[in-house]
């Protein structure tokens, strides 16, 4: 009779919290005196110590900064509410959207204001549904929310795919979109930012917008690299293309910067020829301890020790890597194709390698971290014009970098044609045809990265004193001073767009560009 009594007690105290959550009884949080917010968020906004922990950090793991709340929108009138309930507030709370938190230096990240985890909202009209491929597959309207991944997944079961890519795909659509979506194929292609059709944004006013080049069009090209800055992407429409089946992918590895940079850029020269290769990147070895693993694993086993010693002997070498999209009915064409052009290149002879994998393989092939494992990750990401890349090269890769002997992680250096870029867009990009990205993808133990971030200041330090005209990247100004800067001639326009979507300055405030 007891078990009995207990069991009836049990199932009407969880009816009775079955009921409380359904009827929205419970009461929001306050995030200011005189903000209350509206009771139909209740069931969206958490505030408890895990979750908004969870918020305070993000992938460099080098800034942490606690919300009020976390919230997890189910729609975009969610968001909306939330955003207008802060505008008409006396004293506004700042919003921050968040991805997949991979930012580096807190720029998704709010104090006392609200953390939008942006992976819980699905396409409008479309409840759980992230990803919607139009019937005559041309495009895909994707939440903003999404990881690429699931772009990926999604649209090769049809047959297609998006044109260009991040070399990490577990990040989230609205994330890169926000900065400039940047990988090997933007050579080609543009960067992602250069492949939406069209968006819906809620604004730092609440207001629901679909924007695109004709229609509303100062938002759309604002918000594509704006930093979160004018409005919350909730949905895009994404260019989409018949995808590939496999791919051939080449390494190359040179001994001499100025062959590498030439060969290279004359790869890019020919990205209009329907035989250009689809993808190029460069990388640099170091001679830290054993060269990077990520490329010598590519390498015929006994080739291993050849590299070694030639990355012992010169201290750097750098790495190419092209890569031709195909399906298996040219298969042959393109093998030939791929042959053809390492026989022009002028790599190191001997260290060139070429593997056969799927489509899919290659976009994946940066494999998620494991999370177990905490790091730190002080990253600088550079644009640097073609003027100045060999200056930087011997100034910051070898005089810096190669001496200081302590980056342990990727260090990428690759061109990339500025045409296929839209100046209307807010990301700024150096003012010449060609310039190059390179990224310093430093990881180290937590609390253990100030000397990491010296030598990133040591590496800005140089190129202002050698007068190379290098933008930052997923920048992480902390004075508006630096930003204004930063944009240069764009900056008026810059901040006109904030008082027009943002007039109280309520997103995106992790930034610092005006709070």
């Amino acid at each position: 009779m007891a078990a009995k009594t207990t069991l009836l007690l049990a199932v009407s105290f969880l009816a009775t919290m079955l009921t409380l959550s359904t009827s929205q009884v419970l009461p929001p949080p306050l995030l200011t005196a005189t903000c209350p917010l509206p009771l139909e968020l209740s069931p969206v906004l958490l505030t408890d110590q895990l979750t908004k922990l969870a918020a305070s950090a993000d992938y460099g793991n080098m800034v942490h900064v606690e919300p009020a709340a976390v919230a997890h929108p189910r729609s975009v009138e969610d968001i909306s509410l939330l955003i207008t309930t802060s505008y008409n507030c006396s004293l506004p709370y700042g919003v921050a959207a968040r991805g997949n938190g991979h930012c580096t230096k807190g720029q998704g990240m709010v104090s006392d204001g609200v953390v939008l985890n942006m992976q819980s909202l699905s396409t409008g009209g479309n409840a759980g549904t992230k990803i919607v491929v139009s019937s005559d597959r041309t495009f895909a309207d994707v939440s903003g929310g999404a990881l690429w991944i699931e772009v990926l997944t999604e649209a090769l079961k049809l047959g297609v795919a998006p044109v260009t890519w991040t070399d990490f795909l577990y990040l989230t659509v609205g994330g890169t979109l926000s900065n400039a979506g940047l990988g090997g194929q933007a050579f080609r292609f543009g960067p992602q930012i250069a492949n939406v059709h069209e968006m819906d944004v809620v604004t730092g006013k609440g207001e629901v917008v679909t924007c695109s080049a004709n229609k509303s069009s100062e938002l759309f090209y604002g918000v594509l690299g704006g930093l979160g800055q004018f409005g919350v992407i909730t949905r895009a429409r994404i260019a989409l293309a018949p995808a590939p089946q496999r791919v051939k992918w080449a390494r190359l590895l040179y001994s001499d910067f100025a062959t590498f940079s030439s060969d290279q850029e004359k790869i890019i020269a020919n990205n209009a020829h329907p035989d250009s290769v689809d993808y190029i990147e460069g990388q640099v070895l170091l001679d830290n301890g054993t060269p990077n693993l990520w490329e010598t694993s590519f390498f015929p086993t006994d080739a291993i020790p050849t590299i070694t010693s030639l990355v012992n002997e010169k201290g750097i070498v750098y790495a190419l890597e092209v890569v031709m999209y195909y399906n298996p009915a040219n298969e042959a064409i393109k093998d030939q194709q791929m042959k053809q052009l390492i026989r022009q290149l002028k790599n190191d002879r001997g260290l060139a390698a070429m593997k056969d994998v799927t489509y899919y393989e290659f976009l994946t092939r940066v494999p998620v971290p494991d999370p177990s494992i905490p790091l730190a990750h002080p990253w600088l990401n550079l644009f640097v014009p073609k003027s100045g890349v060999s200056q930087f090269n011997d100034g910051v890769v070898r005089d810096i970098v190669m001496r200081a002997n302590i980056t342990v992680g990727p260090v990428l250096f690759y061109p990339v044609n500025r045409n296929k870029w839209d100046d209307k867009m807010s990301v700024v990009i150096p003012d010449e045809e060609i310039f190059y990205a390179f990224s310093l993808l430093s990881q180290s133990n937590v609390g253990d990265w100030q000397k990491y971030q010296d030598q990133n200041a040591a590496v800005l330090a140089y190129c202002e004193k050698a007068g190379i005209k290098v933008k930052q990247y997923l920048a992480g100004h902390s004075t508006q001073q630096d930003w204004i800067k930063h944009f240069g001639p764009k900056w008026a326009g810059f901040q006109q767009k904030k008082a027009q979507f943002d007039p109280k300055f309520i997103l995106s405030p992790g930034q610092k560009i005006f709070n």
